[in-house]
């Protein structure tokens, strides 16, 4: 069975949080990973990270991580200072992933998350020239720390450079190394593709992470998104890798102000509930594992 998990931020709506608090409330639920923002690795000293290793082991947690890079790093930057500051933080980053043992970093880290610096005659192809070059230094990185980089296809509102599963898939190409991959997150394929299941597809065996969440940003099922057209196209081209939801429910925080919302999703936003969706969420996915062959 494919592994399942759950992004930390469902309950918290700082990026830096309580890890091993949340290692625990997942493994009681039953997933088998737990993703979270990289960038404060930054921050912690080698013992604490130790520590969360340790806890993560004990549990018999995986821990992925994802990214939402900050403008200031923005790799794809026009400006020279802006893109190689951007590569040293990424490669500090990836460094850190590998000190964890980590196998997987994820999402919008390519270009600076939200930026649409785009020029009106020129396109977004300095851009895409500027971030490749740049990709094409970090994978190495990736490599040395046994890591693949996934590059996550966002709608038009979050990024500019990687918008859909054709896109991604020129992207991881155009690198050409085995240590870069494709994730899709089926919120922004609602935005963005005409069909869930020729951009799964497409992607094949590029596709390396796969995030859910429903068309609201609520967890899968209870929005109008087809997770069994979703789910069926998984099962076809034999997906095995890990499959981790991502959904955001609350405002307020750096959280919800970052992912833009503005409004509380669900009619009980306390801790209790939150853990009774998880745990429906999980049951949900196991369901469609099983209904499609992936089981």
């Amino acid at each position: 069975m494919n592994k399942l998990g759950i992004f930390i931020n469902f309950w918290e709506n700082s990026w830096d949080v309580d890890h091993i608090k949340y290692m625990k409330k997942v493994k009681d639920i039953g997933f088998d990973i737990l993703e979270f923002q990289a960038q404060p690795l930054l921050e912690m000293t080698n013992e604490h990270m130790d520590e969360m290793k340790k806890a993560a082991a004990d549990l018999g947690i995986e821990l992925t991580y994802s990214l939402g890079l900050d403008p200031y790093y923005d790799i794809s930057s026009r400006d020279e200072a802006t893109r190689l500051r951007g590569v040293e933080y990424l490669k500090n980053i990836v460094e850190r992933v590998g000190y964890m043992g980590g196998k997987v970093i994820s999402g919008v880290s390519y270009q600076g998350w939200g930026c649409t610096d785009v020029d009106p005659i020129e396109g977004k192809k300095p851009l895409l020239e500027n971030s490749l070059k740049s990709m094409r230094e970090l994978v190495k990185v990736a490599a040395d720390n046994d890591i693949t980089y996934c590059v996550e296809a966002v709608n038009r509102f979050e990024g500019c450079l990687i918008n859909t599963a054709q896109e991604a898939l020129e992207y991881v190409n155009a690198v050409n190394s085995p240590n870069i991959g494709i994730l899709l997150d089926t919120y922004h394929m609602n935005i963005e593709e005409s069909s869930f299941s020729e951009a799964i597809h497409l992607a094949g065996d590029k596709l390396v992470n796969f995030h859910t969440g429903d068309n609201n940003r609520r967890c899968p099922g209870r929005g109008h998104i087809d997770f069994d057209e979703i789910f069926k196209a998984l099962g076809d081209i034999h997906y095995t890798g890990r499959i981790v939801s991502e959904p955001f429910i609350a405002t307020g925080g750096e959280v919800g102000n970052a992912v833009a919302l503005w409004r509380d999703l669900e009619p009980d936003m306390s801790p209790e509930y939150r853990d009774k969706e998880a745990a429906y969420l999980l049951q949900y996915e196991k369901e469609k594992l099983a209904k499609y062959g992936l089981a």
